[in-house]
């Protein structure tokens, strides 16, 4: 267990020369030179500025110092001379937090004097990442940091890794309202972000130790105190459900008296969000909820997985409490949020009028679309406007990013369970499909354009709302904006025209996937004095995956040879990002390597494969077969004596953010696989390129805007084309030709898979019968050219040298896929916001 040496406390450590030397280097990254005489010589500028420098940077450090000793013994209540690397963590990062603070109420003193617009984003999940390096790389204090924690016995490593995640998201959509809300602060926009405080996250994955099945648990990060969050228990607004509506006034005004039900408490915890290089610290706002009568809220701040994630999209969670919770958790998170907006705004004393000049809401994606119909409430019932003040004010307040598409995951819920839980917003929407019928006798188009969808039971088209109910509506990327106006939202396109739809390429924040995550290679760019750039990106991207390699051993207990390529797919389980398709091309790769002589397979170039993901419990069965069949794959590979020298194949369980910034630098290429024309755009795909990953993937999202920027040399395309698809899967309906014909090889796979060498008793028919049958997302048609394109990998990874070019070359050209980039297009082209200088 560390300790701290309790004589350092306070002053600067006792270094005689040589240790001095190398205390400067760890601050400077530079060895003074010593002469014959054993003088120093110091390589820049003389020896009294720099001995000045230093001397400046040992008068912050005991203040730091002072700082964490405080909150250990004030804040922890603990005595400095038994603390372990966790009471460490926690004293630093409270110390760190006052730091924030003082910058965060700087921030706001300075909102409140200048009164600007706001924008507000709201997303049901927000992958944060750790906070603590995070917090100390924006705040320039690493340094400084790593000192004081040295001087008191602590690796600044060894107390970074004591951090858990924040478990507030599953995927793509929480970690790019992250980078969102990372790049607001960096530049001095007033953004703030508001959720949902999940007691218990998502969940933890764990794989059965026997048969490689995905095990869910809850995953308790707030088990203990999270110093990143700050209570905000006088900020509180009652959220009713069920009751009643009964309509008073004019039947033209839609006004409304909504009483009964049942009434929860909305609590508010802040969490700040620290720009890069500037004082500007803004908020994240998290909601959390309290009975105000005896109302059992567990499971609802638990955000029970199972019952709850993914409810509204798939068929096997579609029972009735589990709908019931995830449309409680969406009002309950949207009501309290628009309160908040409300009271800020009243704050200033302007006209209710005036609401849409001073705040932009942006809708993550469907989740938060019942802001549009809550916002409507207040105005109307509330302040007793007019329907058509009102909802001018709401069509000129929200935009909305659309994130899928796939028209069957376009979000809805049952109107009788929105009558049920939210009467008076059901009144709302009936009276907004009233008053959006333009088309009189055109009873396609109006079927089409209804924010109502026809059947047993009824169901309300969140997507349609939201795009009725905002000011602009945009894609994520250049393919699938384009795909958005042709085949989701046609007829809103003619009606509407073409300007409400626009596109803003996602983008992902180089602070963390670069600097933070991958710091040799960032010090590289920025070394622009490095001649042999060749060699020092062969040896950085060479330590990066001695990092994973050490890290798959200490947790899977597997020595992992780091002179072979990884290959690295990880993203949420989904049958159209295609994971079954690339284990399927390991197999594939396997056998050939097994049917090889010995002097053949000297001539295979070595491969190790990472796979890591999580997937939906509500999924269909036979795809939570696709992560059993990687684990029994690996480990028939990798204990192969024929074999595993050649191949080695990773699945790293209970995927994070913290795992993604080891495997993502360490990768030399990533798969994004996606059946074209599925996949809306995908950011890993830019976290990869941008650490020198090169991309094997379809011509799909975001990956076409990425060849276009590093050149098409540099990536390894394979597949049908958007436009190719559908007629593919007509096909596979009506005319469908056996797998055996199309595809020899892949049907070779099936039958190997089918024999029981990876696990008996039939267990993965299930799975095998969704590519023999049907095979929706194609991969019969794609097989063949996927193996080309790895064949392609293999010949150009042989020349190393040219190889690390290409690396190179691409995180070059990555500048476009900053989050930065495109805050600034939702900034300038969507919200009409303005940076504010502190």
């Amino acid at each position: 267990m560390s300790s701290f040496d309790v004589s350092s406390i306070g002053k600067p450590p006792l270094i005689g020369p040589r240790a001095k030397r190398r205390h400067v280097r760890s601050l400077t990254g530079d060895f003074p030179e010593v002469d014959e005489k054993g003088q120093e010589k110091w390589p820049r500028g003389d020896e009294k500025s720099w001995k000045a420098a230093l001397r400046d940077i040992h008068a912050e450090v005991p203040e730091i110092t002072k700082s964490v000793v405080t909150h250990v013994q004030t804040s922890l209540g603990r005595a400095p001379y038994n603390i372990d690397d966790f009471g460490a963590y926690q004293a630093a990062a409270l110390s760190v937090r006052d730091n924030l603070i003082v910058n965060w109420n700087a921030t706001q003193v300075e909102y409140t004097r200048k009164s600007p617009k706001r924008a507000y984003y709201l997303s049901l999940e927000f992958l944060m990442g750790r906070t603590l390096s995070n917090a100390l790389l924006n705040l320039g204090l690493l340094d400084n940091y790593s000192s004081s924690l040295s001087s008191l016995g602590f690796g600044l490593e060894d107390v970074l890794v004591q951090e858990r995640d924040a478990a507030l998201g599953n995927g793509g959509l929480g970690r790019l309202a992250a980078c969102y809300l990372d790049s607001s602060a960096t530049q001095e926009l007033p953004v703030w972000g508001y959720g949902l405080r999940y007691k218990y996250g998502i969940f933890q994955q764990l794989i059965k130790s026997d048969d490689g099945t995905q095990l869910e648990a809850p995953d308790p990060w707030l088990d203990h105190q999270n110093p990143w969050e700050l209570p905000r228990l006088d900020v509180t607004y009652e959220v009713r459900f069920y009751g009643h509506a009964q309509r008073w006034g004019e039947e033209s005004t839609g006004r409304a008296t909504w009483s009964g039900g049942q009434e929860v408490l909305a609590v508010a915890y802040d969490v700040m969000i620290p720009g890069y290089g500037t004082k500007s610290t803004n908020n994240l706002r998290l909601w959390e909820s309290k009975p105000k009568r005896g109302f059992d809220l567990q499971s609802f701040n638990a955000g029970n997985y199972e019952r709850a994630v993914e409810a509204s999209n798939s068929a096997a969670c579609n029972h009735i409490l589990g709908k019931e919770l995830r449309l409680k958790q969406q009002y309950f998170w949207t009501a309290a949020s628009l309160a908040d907006m409300m009271r800020r705004f009243k704050n200033l004393e302007k006209p209710i009028s005036e609401f849409a000049e001073y705040n932009a809401i942006q809708l993550n994606d469907t989740h938060p679309t019942l802001a549009i119909v809550e916002l409507m409430r207040i105005l109307l019932d509330d302040e007793e406007l007019s329907w058509d003040s009102a909802w001018s004010i709401v069509t000129n307040t929200f935009f909305f990013t659309n994130h899928t598409v796939l028209p069957e995951a376009l979000e809805k819920w049952s109107v009788p369970l929105m009558e049920h839980l939210l009467p008076r917003h059901m009144q709302i929407i009936f009276d907004i499909v009233t008053v959006e019928k333009k088309f009189p006798g055109d009873r396609d188009r109006l079927s089409r354009l209804s924010l109502i969808e026809e059947g047993f039971p009824k169901q309300v088209r969140m997507a349609n709302l939201a795009v009725v109910g905002s000011k602009k509506v945009n894609g994520v990327a250049e393919l699938h904006s384009d795909l958005v106006k042709k085949n989701l939202f046609p007829d809103f396109v003619e009606f509407y025209g073409k300007s409400k739809f626009g596109n803003v390429t996602n983008g992902i924040t180089p602070r963390r996937w670069l600097d933070q995550c991958n710091p040799a290679l960032s010090a590289l760019i920025t070394d622009t004095l490095k001649l042999d750039r060749v060699t020092a990106g062969r040896t950085v991207k060479h330590q990066n995956k001695e990092r994973l390699a050490l890290f798959v051993e200490r947790q899977l207990g597997v020595k992992v040879d780091a002179n072979a390529m990884f290959d690295v797919q990880i993203k949420r389980l989904h049958e159209y990002k295609r994971q079954t398709l690339n284990i399927l091309g390991v197999i594939h790769r396997y056998l050939l390597i097994k049917n090889m002589t010995p002097e053949e397979r000297e001539k295979v170039v070595k491969k190790v494969v990472f796979f890591a993901g999580k997937a939906c419990p509500c999924m269909c069965v036979p795809f939570l077969l696709t992560i059993r069949l990687i684990v029994n794959v690996a480990r028939v590979i990798n204990s192969d004596l024929d074999t595993n020298k050649y191949l080695s194949l990773f699945f790293l369980p209970d995927y994070s953010v913290s795992l993604a910034e080891i495997l993502i630098p360490a990768s030399d290429i990533s798969q994004h696989i996606s059946t074209a024309g599925t996949e809306a755009s995908g950011t890993s795909n830019m976290k990869f390129c941008l650490n020198g990953g090169l991309l094997v993937g379809t011509v799909d999202g975001a990956n076409i805007e990425i060849a276009e920027e590093v050149g098409e040399d540099n990536v390894f395309f394979f597949g049908h084309l958007t436009p190719d698809v559908e007629d593919l899967r007509y096909q596979h309906t009506y005319h469908p030709i056996p797998v055996e014909q199309k595809c020899p090889a892949l049907a070779h796979v099936l039958d190997t898979v089918s024999s029981g060498i990876f696990g008996g008793d039939g267990v993965y028919e299930p799975l095998l019968n969704t590519v023999r049958q049907g095979d929706f997302y194609i991969l019969t048609d794609d097989f063949d050219a996927y193996i080309r394109s790895l064949e392609m990998v293999d010949e150009a990874y042989a020349d190393r040298a040219e190889w690390i070019k290409k690396s190179i070359r691409t995180t070059a050209k990555m500048g476009k896929f900053s989050s930065d980039r495109a805050i600034q297009d939702y900034a300038q082209e969507y919200w009409n916001i303005e940076s504010i200088k502190l």
